[in-house]
């Protein structure tokens, strides 16, 4: 990628902004994820710890 900063965001519904794809696509060029998870708000990590997990392992999981 030569310099350039993969973008890999994931949001959760309850969330207070919810940023649609498009704006998130168009922001960041480089976006090579972008995911809603099921359930989960703004402290997601402490809230549901089990989906935040498997949505970190997914954004940094290497593209085959």
């Amino acid at each position: 990628m030569s310099g350039e900063t993969e973008i890999r965001p994931f949001r959760f519904p309850g969330e207070i902004f919810q940023a649609p794809r498009s704006w998130a696509e168009k922001a960041y060029p480089t976006l090579t994820y972008f995911h809603e998870a099921d359930k989960g708000g703004h402290f997601a990590a402490w809230e549901e710890p089990e989906v935040f997990a498997t949505e970190i392992r997914g954004a940094f999981k290497s593209p085959r």
